[in-house]
């Protein structure tokens, strides 16, 4: 039954990503898509197709398979099935360190900000650790959670002050705050796509450790499991994951709350299959968020970062005003 969720998974992500390159805010008939697809002639569709649209499609991939598995992790390794990838800080150090980028150094070219990005993450997941960490080097669900809110809300306050003291800082980072797919190259997929592979390849492997420690520490133990290096693990899986989420795409919401709920309905709590699942199935959401994007106010487009938050939002009342939610 698992592997047969799989396979369905993977059906339905394939035709999300044929629908996002054949569907866009200009109208092609998708016989010419097709066609251009695979025999451009280096018109203007050929170049809507291969340097918009595949580019764009790509990047939701990687972006919605990083966010679903960070915010699978992010569910476990703290017990709150309300957690999500910014939990820990790391949506705020990335959105810091573009904004460093901007007000130091005067860059705006995109393709930079993604190693900013990705430096802020890196840096305030290691910060979170260790201020979550007990005398033993450890760290518990309870404080990670604090320290996240913590350093949360001091890189959002650092982050308003630098905006208020310079307009044209405002004016670069809001249109990448928005959280968005659009816009991007194919360079910034090359060069996100080795942080995110490595980042699922840690996530993916971190199954079978996560049932031991869902189980209770002792446990845990007992099955040969350490959760300290567990938690270390899947804090190190979140940065690579989320940190390079956000640095290509921007802040976006809500899929990795959605993702390994939906993904619990097919798979149970065994976290090896909501890990599996959520990498097929949150970049199928962030797609399909993207296409209703471009189609709805045609010619111009929604971000994608906009249609998830108006779709999250209630998804996200709807699980905090359940009463047994702890039960997800």
């Amino acid at each position: 039954m698992r592997w047969t969720g799989l396979a369905v998974s993977s059906a339905v992500l394939t035709a999300v990503v044929a629908l996002s390159i054949a569907v866009g805010a200009q109208a092609i008939p998708p016989g010419e898509v097709w066609q251009q697809l695979w025999h451009p002639d280096g018109g203007e569709t050929a170049a809507v197709v291969h340097d918009l649209r595949i580019p764009r499609t790509l990047l939701g991939v990687l972006v919605g398979a990083a966010l679903g598995l960070s915010g699978a992790l992010m569910q476990a390794l703290t017990r709150n099935p309300l957690a999500d990838p910014g939990m820990l800080g790391v949506n705020a150090g990335a959105s810091l360190a573009v904004v460093c980028a901007v007000l130091f150094f005067g860059i705006t070219d995109l393709r930079v900000w993604v190693w900013f990005s990705l430096l802020g993450a890196a840096l305030v997941t290691v910060a979170v650790y260790a201020l979550g960490a007990t005398g033993r080097g450890a760290a518990n669900p309870a404080r990670l959670v604090l320290a996240g809110a913590a350093v949360s809300a001091s890189l959002l306050a650092a982050i308003n002050a630098a905006l208020t003291l310079d307009a044209g800082v405002f004016n670069q980072w809001r249109f990448w705050d928005v959280g968005a797919l659009a816009g991007r190259d194919a360079e910034v997929v090359r060069q996100v796509a080795p942080f995110v592979a490595a980042g699922v390849v840690l996530a993916l492997a971190l199954g079978r450790g996560l049932n031991a420690v869902a189980l209770g520490e002792q446990t845990g133990q007992g099955l040969g499991v350490n959760p300290g290096r567990v938690r270390l693990a899947g804090a190190a899986a979140i940065m690579l994951l989320c940190g390079a989420a956000t640095a290509a795409a921007g802040p976006i919401g809500f899929i990795g709350l959605m993702a390994p709920h939906a993904v619990r309905v097919l798979t149970g709590p065994d976290h090896r299959w909501i890990l599996a699942h959520s990498a097929l199935l949150a970049p199928a959401l962030l797609l399909t968020a993207d296409v209703v994007g471009r189609v709805v106010v045609r010619p111009g487009e929604l971000q994608s970062g906009i249609v998830t938050a108006f779709i999250g939002a209630p998804v996200f009342i709807y699980l905090l005003r359940r009463r047994r939610t702890a039960d997800l």
